[in-house]
């Protein structure tokens, strides 16, 4: 099996940007290739995804979600 993934090197340490379906013990052979920073995308806040995805509705979403979604007062 062979797989790529992004990992973040800290303190000495390798980590995977996402988790590996590999069991304890398992070896693997590792090849390095240095990302400049510009390729690395950083954590956006929950807040900024929201905005980016310029979502629209009627300004009473909130205060009548369960209209919106179930058609019907609650």
């Amino acid at each position: 099996m062979s797989q790529t993934i992004g990992a973040v090197f800290e303190k000495g340490i390798l980590y995977p940007e996402e988790p590996l379906e590999l069991e304890d013990g398992t070896r693997v052979k590792i090849k390095i290739e240095v990302l400049s920073p510009a390729k690395i995308n950083k954590p956006q806040s929950f807040l900024q995804t929201a905005r980016c995805l310029q979502l629209e509705g009627p300004s009473d979403w909130s205060e009548n979600l369960d209209q919106y979604l179930h058609g019907k007062d609650m």
